[in-house]
């Protein structure tokens, strides 16, 4: 298939081709004064020429957005300046090098530091500029790739994250402290060659997730992953704690493959409860088909994508499971102060489903109430993942806002769209220099977690 006619290279996914800097963003409606800080968003992005084979081997680039009591300071977009963006390649004579990164699925800040993730690879530290500083091996404590989805405790500080990999060690456990050094890691014994992108927290357990997509080394993508019916799926269910890896429990589940946790919690009666977007086995080849750029029915990568509940009773040794809604949807987001612990209220962005019915926008479901509702973003206009902040002052769950960017194909433009949290009624938009190509995760990294916070 012509680079033209790659599905990740043309509309919503068109790369950007120039690294800008514009000051003084047009406002629309008013800005929270709150809102001080900056919505970070990274994504695959190739350089002008190149065509990579799968669409996560696309460059990172890091679009920024700086807000600041009530005005919109300026944008700025850079690559992720990694050996990988120069042609470096990722296995070479010795083996993999974990430098060698696109960098380009998701931002994060813990302890002061940016830093860009690619889940095959070690971390990219950023300046709050967007400029890369370099590979960040904390202290040569990691000595393998890092989950491009660590999750932060919202009580201790301590971020939580993997290292997977295709060969032992499969899965590979750390902790580091608010500061911001690694203090515990461990090997997790019967884990096994399963993709593992995302995982889970709750205040006493970690949640790890196998789904059938595993090692292929006949894959010719790049990527060598496939659905596997011999692979079983199964949740393994960890105490965390110094010796917890002693005491993983694996529990079997229905066939699937869930890329993104939506959350994790223990209930009232001990049991662990997970959610998150699950595709089954032609899901999963509609969304590889996309990917890769091969032939196949489906335009969206996430047509059959369903949010689905898993109930593990540790005492009975069981798990329930069943698909809670029937929106096709993904990139789940929540008030993270409630990662880990039980939640009202989740969000996600909607795509048109497999039969191209539905459309793009901005969803919150009420777990309590079972409702949902769903701000339509427009025609031809595609929401980022929804970034959630809390309001100033915050006493309900859902006293925020949600910061999504749009791509608009029949603009040719983007704005950053800022959503009341509890009624998904629009506050303002910020127009955008240049149309941000459709990508992966970010975070809202506000002012008091950065030094030097004034650039």
């Amino acid at each position: 298939m012509s680079a033209e006619k790659k599905p990740y290279l043309t509309g919503h996914y068109t790369p950007v081709a120039d690294e800008i800097t514009a000051t003084e963003l047009t406002v629309e409606g008013t800005l929270p004064p709150e809102l001080t800080g900056r919505l970070l968003r990274n994504g695959h992005n190739p350089k002008p020429g190149v065509t990579p084979t799968h669409w996560f081997k696309g460059s990172g680039m890091v679009h920024g957005i700086r807000l600041r009591e009530g005005r919109a300071e300026w944008y700025r977009n850079r690559w992720v300046h990694t050996p990988a963006l120069d042609g470096a390649p990722y296995m070479t004579e010795k083996g993999p090098d974990l430098t060698a990164s696109t960098a380009g699925t998701h931002i994060i800040e813990h302890a002061g530091r940016l830093l860009a993730l690619c889940e095959a690879n070690l971390p990219f530290e950023l300046t709050p500029e967007l400029e890369t500083v370099g590979v960040h091996d904390f202290r040569g404590k990691l000595r393998t790739a890092m989950t491009a989805h660590p999750k932060e405790d919202p009580v201790t500080g301590e971020l939580h994250f993997f290292g997977s990999s295709p060969f032992p060690p499969f899965l590979t456990y750390y902790v580091a402290d608010a500061k911001g050094e690694i203090v515990h890691s461990a090997e997790i014994l019967g884990a096994t060659a399963s993709l593992k992108h995302d995982f889970a927290i709750t205040r006493h357990h970690v949640v790890f997730a196998e789904g059938n997509v595993t090692f292929d080394p006949s894959e010719q993508s790049g990527i060598p992953y496939g659905w596997s019916d011999q692979q079983l799926s199964r949740i393994g269910v960890m105490p965390r704690g110094a010796d917890g890896d002693r005491h993983i429990r694996w529990f079997s589940i229905e066939p699937g493959n869930m890329l993104h946790v939506s959350n994790a919690y223990e209930d009232g009666q001990g049991r662990i409860v997970l959610e998150g977007p699950t595709v089954d086995r032609e899901g999963f080849h509609l969304s590889w088909n996309w990917w890769i750029g091969a032939p196949g029915r489906g335009t969206e990568p996430v047509a059959r994508s369903y949010t689905r509940r898993w109930v593990v009773d540790m005492a009975a040794g069981t798990v329930d499971e069943q698909i809670i809604d029937d929106l096709a949807v993904e990139f789940p987001t929540l008030n993270e102060d409630y990662l880990g612990a039980e939640n009202r209220y989740q969000y996600a962005i909607s795509f048109p489903d497999e039969k191209g019915f539905g459309g793009y926008g901005v969803v919150k479901y009420d777990r309590t109430t079972g409702a949902r509702r769903i701000h339509q973003v427009g025609d031809a206009r595609m929401p980022s993942e929804a970034v959630f902040v809390p309001a100033a002052g915050a006493t309900n769950e859902d006293d925020g806002y949600l910061l999504a960017v749009i791509s608009d194909i029949k603009q040719d433009a983007s704005q950053l769209l800022v959503l009341d949290a509890s009624g998904l009624g629009r506050i303002a938009t910020v127009h955008l220099p240049q149309r941000v190509s459709s990508g992966l995760h970010g975070s809202w990294i506000p002012d008091s977690t950065l030094d030097g916070s004034e650039g």
